[in-house]
């Protein structure tokens, strides 16, 4: 009996041990993700800069436990960014190397500020595909618009992303805006395909065009042509201005085959000079006009839900995808799948069939 006893205490002491400690635990760890993301959402909407550059840090990190405080944290502001109603203006810009893009976005982010407004530009720069590492050296080319109290520069890292836009830079937009920024500049690494996923996060689509860069009447198979709303012709000055002007000329003449009849505006050409500041006060007069039209039509509240659409079933794949990666009997079946495909004992589209029942299987 007293051994009984015994026994007995000796599990309420385990029971209360375990209170006392792994149950707290856990209590923390969840209040401690909870308060997180509080107290970076409180900091953010009192426009605390730094607490923005931490929170973009968590909404780009891979963390489990980052990325269940950066829904939480999200979920927050865009309920304050839906609630304030601000008018914001996400604009995307592209364009080949060599066209002048960072020379471009300081010299409109310097004239911007100097129209009352706060600028924050989200630079992606492309990734090693074999070292994995960027430069995210765009805050060296954009040296007076960095130290500006009114801009905010942040350069992140493309990891392959396709269309040189981060998986998480819608997300670092929403950040901005409950920051107070009222411009939201997005630069993508370069012109090719699949720069078209740009636009699919931003109010108008700017691209940077260089003169005397080839045949401009090749440029109209670009799908990148299609989607921009307005296209600028940039170092339209000195020597090259002659040539530019006969540029806007082409690509004015090749625009019109491209009508959308379905959208409200119609994209035109304009030659710009980000050295001397010509044609940067009519390039923002154009953008405001866009932005007008958009509204007056409906157009700009229906393309940000569109976007939203997309950018759930982008988040929707980039998590199947961790999860398909992550399970054991895949990876097993994925090396002898790839020793078969590599010998030509099975095709591709065989193996890939036999490795996504391995995975709805399980």
């Amino acid at each position: 009996r007293i051994q009984i006893l015994f026994e007995v205490d000796m599990i309420n002491c385990c029971r209360h041990l375990i209170r006392r400690t792994l149950l707290p635990y856990h209590r923390r760890k969840h209040s401690k993700s909870l308060s997180v993301s509080t107290n970076y959402f409180n900091q953010i909407i009192k426009g605390d800069r730094a607490t923005l550059s931490r929170a973009i840090t968590l909404v780009e990190s891979s963390h489990p436990t980052h990325k269940a405080q950066a829904t939480q944290l999200m979920n927050h502001i865009m309920m304050h960014n839906k609630k304030s109603n601000t008018r914001t203006l996400r604009i995307g810009i592209s364009g080949s190397p060599g066209t002048g893009k960072s020379t471009f976005i300081e010299t409109f982010g310097l004239y911007l500020i100097e129209q009352g407004e706060r600028v924050a530009v989200l630079a992606v720069d492309p990734s090693s595909h074999k070292s994995g590492g960027s430069l995210l050296a765009d805050k060296t080319r954009m040296t007076e618009l960095s130290a500006h109290r009114s801009a905010y520069i942040r350069p992140s890292p493309s990891r392959g992303e396709l269309g040189g836009v981060a998986r998480a830079t819608s997300d670092s937009i929403q950040l901005c805006e409950a920051n107070g920024y009222t411009v939201i500049l997005v630069e993508t690494v370069g012109v090719g395909q699949s720069e078209v996923a740009v636009s699919n996060m931003v109010d108008l689509f700017l691209l940077l065009l260089a003169p005397a860069g080839g045949d401009e009447l090749q440029g109209i198979k670009k799908g990148i042509i299609e989607v921009a709303d307005l296209l600028l012709i940039t170092k339209s000055d000195g020597d090259l201005l002659p040539v530019a002007r006969a540029a806007k000329t082409e690509y004015s003449r090749a625009l019109r085959l491209l009508r959308n009849h379905d959208n409200p505006w119609q994209p035109f050409v304009l030659n710009i000079s980000s050295v001397t500041g010509d044609g940067i006060s009519d390039a923002w007069s154009e953008i405001c006009n866009f932005k007008n039209v958009m509204l007056e039509t409906g157009h700009y509240d229906k393309r940000r839900s569109i976007q939203q659409i997309k950018w759930f079933w982008s988040h929707v794949q980039s998590e199947l995808l961790e999860e398909f990666g992550k399970d054991e009997k895949v990876r097993e079946l994925k090396r002898n799948l790839e020793s078969s495909v590599r010998n030509g004992v099975m095709s591709p589209a065989a193996a890939a069939s036999c490795l996504i029942s391995q995975f709805m299987s399980r």
